[in-house]
């Protein structure tokens, strides 16, 4: 009874310590314990991703968002034209300049002519204005020399300079940040009055390279589809040993390079290639009426089709590979026909396959550079090849910048359309 009793007592001391909070072996509360834990594990796992972090910020998401950022902002003009600048900003962009523009005008050229940047402030305008930039340096020339009025001195350089034109440019070019080149981009031109006039329809060249890149890019998608899809379905169904080998002759060409890829296409695809001899061969045209399969569009669609092509067959076959084949022998089983239980019960398995690839080969697509500049000529160019036209010869950055600009947000809301129409998590890689 005595041993009842204290055991009575015990329990009785305890229930109060029970209701209030659970205390770790060092008397700690076990909530706080429990935060601070995984405060910790979270800190560990964020230093473990954070070289990793900083490279990708340093070398792909920064440099990026400065390219980017030169499609609205261009201060060349600006900053080594300070005092033009500054009386273009007030002016109306409809009357004649006044004297104390012309002043302006030729203390900045002579400023530039001396830091040499009157180059670079040359074509700046004349990416406004093309001609301006001979205007612009042989006047520099002269500056040195001028004396007031300096609006006869300029008029007697060259009397360019009174062509109000010349001016609206200079004060479009003047603004830092400036909607100018996302306009040319979409074949309109940003006026000096803050208007916006479309481009005559034989300047108007990007909006149907956009539509073009879209085109070519469903195009080869919907290839890539057609001939991947049986492929994968035989990786996923042939026996192992026969399977592997085929998936070796489909991981080849990632052992080979991009370039000599392209290469070989372009020794096919001539009018003397191997696939022009065959038609020959076989009677299909005459020797003196060969296709023509490259330099064109063909030869683009052909050559990226057969590059993109693994990039649809790999999800194509990691989602197959997973489908039981007892699903196709139950339908058979209750009375369906082969084409019927694949298409009602089979190929719906397949979506997730279907969608992943698609989007993995229709983004690759969409920006490809090297295969329609080797194959295409100049009918097989897509939005890309001008992108690195004007990085490359015409060092109009900001354009460039302004087309990348719409690329990206034509291939995000695509990407979005995919998320509500099929829907991200359907997606499978694996």
């Amino acid at each position: 009874m005595t041993d009842i009793a204290a055991s009575d007592t015990s329990v009785t001391a305890a229930a109060p310590a029970a209701s209030g909070p659970v205390l770790a072996a060092d008397g700690t509360p076990l909530r706080r314990k429990l935060a601070r834990a995984l405060f910790v594990s979270r800190v560990r796992a964020f230093l473990l991703v954070a070289p990793l972090l900083l490279f990708v910020l340093a070398s792909f998401i920064i440099p990026i968002g400065l390219l980017l950022w030169q499609g609205v902002n261009n201060d060349t003009y600006a900053k080594n034209m300070p005092a033009s600048a500054e009386v273009l900003a007030s002016w109306d962009a409809e009357s004649q300049p006044d004297e104390a523009m012309y002043a302006a005008l030729v203390e900045d050229l002579r400023a530039a002519r001396e830091a040499k940047t009157i180059g670079r402030v040359a074509t700046r305008v004349n990416q406004e204005l093309s001609g301006t930039r001979s205007l612009f340096t042989s006047t520099a020339r002269k500056a040195k020399k001028m004396e007031p009025p300096f609006k006869e001195a300029v008029l007697d350089a060259d009397d360019e300079w009174g062509d109000v034109a010349v001016w609206q440019a200079m004060k479009v070019a003047a603004k830092s940040n400036t909607p100018a080149f996302l306009a040319a981009a979409v074949d309109y031109e940003y006026k000096a009055d803050g208007s916006f006039e479309r481009l005559p329809d034989r300047q108007r060249i990007y909006v149907w390279l956009f539509v073009k890149t879209l085109l070519v890019s469903l195009a080869v998608t919907i290839f890539c589809l057609l001939l991947g899809y049986p492929v994968a379905y035989l990786l996923a169904h042939l026996p192992l040993r026969t399977s592997n080998l085929l998936m070796i002759l489909v991981l080849l060409p990632f052992w080979t390079s991009l370039l000599v890829r392209t290469t070989a296409w372009i020794a096919m695809l001539q009018s003397e290639g191997v696939l022009n001899d065959l038609a020959v061969t076989f009677g299909m045209t005459s020797d003196d009426q060969r296709f023509s399969l490259i330099y064109n569009m063909t030869g683009t669609l052909i050559a990226m089709t057969h590059i993109l092509l693994p990039f649809m067959i790999l999800p194509l076959y990691s989602v197959m590979k997973t489908i039981s084949p007892a699903y196709m022998r139950a339908a058979k089983s209750l009375g369906a026909t082969n084409w019927t239980a694949f298409w009602r019960v089979y190929a719906p398995q397949t979506v997730p396959g279907i969608g992943a690839g698609s989007l993995l080969v229709f983004i690759l697509a969409i920006g490809y550079y090297i295969t329609p500049a080797l194959v295409g000529g100049q009918d097989g160019q897509l939005i890309s090849n001008f992108i690195a036209y004007h990085m490359q010869k015409s060092l109009n950055w900001s354009l460039a910048a302004a087309l990348a600009i719409f690329l990206l947000a034509g291939v995000l809301i695509l990407y979005w359309l995919y998320d509500r129409l099929v829907g991200i998590d359907n997606m499978k890689l694996g």
